[in-house]
């Protein structure tokens, strides 16, 4: 069991262990009515979760994924709750994977102005990235994430219970925020996956469980520090620097229509980040070549090439991660050293795609 503690302006805990759900009753203490927002395929489990708390449950079932994040479905979910008389002394509880929470802690955060909110992470990904930092938010065609708030929970219940029920590559895809962290500050966990990539795609091993720690370690701590992600310059990285990999994986991913999974896309634009940081900043090309491996031994994509670059660098331009006409990239120098990489030379952007597209 582990705890990790989330201190921000509004501190709360991350609990990481097996059977964690059972700690619910504890954070809902006062409130008579509970709008549970849960992915369909969760359906059974939100009945359990029902019958362990009678009469204050309001099921909210939403769609799968990111079919989730769009304002027709915040608007029915609005709708929900209306009807239930759901009041500012109530919470709503997010249970499912980054998607739902995402939509979840919105929901929260513009109902009455902000209600309180719980989440109950059911993946790898959820666990070590969506739940933790109080982003939450809705995609438009024209980007992912371009409508939200920042809406920090009152408590994260991540039950590992619920990834025996996870694909082999759901648990990969989940990992790449956790490697990201690998590349960017914990070397601990390149060496994990380095030292048995099976059992860190295993979901009953204390072996994930340490990684889906780590991942939730750093976040608290890269959040702790600049919650609303001030700007960056240079060296000086706040909240920024979690974007690494996700200003092309983004754009591959609504270029997808979201048919690759998050940590799939974001996986490839690692690849990119660390091709364009040795191309820019001067990354060995070793540390070029950790990326690949170590993306390749949990069966994540390293290479891309099914899309036109112009359309990429179309969708990047809309990204929420832009500033004005200004496209900006996580780099790193070295690993572990991360840097910005500002408005860089459009035909190294192109040269570095096609690269890509050769790995």
């Amino acid at each position: 069991m582990s705890i990790v503690d989330v201190r921000t302006e509004r501190p709360y805990r991350v609990r990481i262990e097996h059977g964690a759900l059972a700690h619910l009753p504890s954070l809902v203490p006062d409130a008579a009515r509970v709008g549970l927002v849960h992915s369909e395929q969760l359906a059974d489990a939100a009945e359990k979760m029902a019958n362990h708390m009678p009469g204050r449950i309001i099921p909210v079932p939403v769609p799968d994924g990111e079919a989730a994040k769009n304002p027709q479905v915040l608007a029915s979910c609005w709708s929900r709750l209306a009807d239930a008389g759901l009041t500012r002394c109530d919470v709503v509880i997010g249970l499912g994977g980054g998607a739902t929470t995402d939509l979840a802690g919105f929901v929260a955060a513009s109902w009455l102005r902000g209600v309180g909110c719980i989440l109950l992470p059911t993946t790898v990904l959820a666990m070590v990235d969506a739940t933790v930092g109080g982003k939450t938010g809705i995609n438009l065609p024209q980007g992912k994430n371009l409508v939200g708030a920042f809406h920090e929970p009152l408590g994260v219940l991540a039950d590992l219970d619920f990834l025996a029920t996870l694909s082999q590559r759901d648990i990969s895809s989940g990992l790449a925020e956790t490697i990201k962290a690998g590349f960017i500050r914990d070397r601990r966990i390149l060496e994990s996956i380095q030292e048995d990539p099976a059992d860190a795609c295993d979901a009953a091993s204390d072996r994930l469980a340490e990684l889906i720690t780590r991942g939730v370690v750093f976040k608290a701590e890269v959040v702790g520090e600049d919650l609303r992600e001030a700007t960056s310059v240079e060296a000086d990285i706040g909240r920024e620097l979690l974007n690494y990999g996700h200003t092309l994986g983004h754009a591959i991913e609504i270029h997808e229509h979201f048919r690759l999974r998050h940590g799939e896309a974001v996986s490839i634009g690692m690849v990119f980040a660390a091709l364009l940081s040795h191309r820019l900043i001067g990354l060995p090309e070793e540390a070029v070549e950790t990326h690949i491996s170590c993306l390749r031994m949990l069966g994540l994509p390293v290479s891309y090439a099914d899309a036109q670059w112009e359309d990429l660098r179309e969708l990047m331009a809309h990204d929420k991660k832009s500033r004005g006409t200004t496209l900006r990239f996580v780099g790193l120098r070295e690993l572990g050293v991360p840097e910005m990489i500002t408005s860089p030379d459009e035909q190294v952007l192109a040269e570095c795609y096609a690269q890509l597209g050769r790995i």
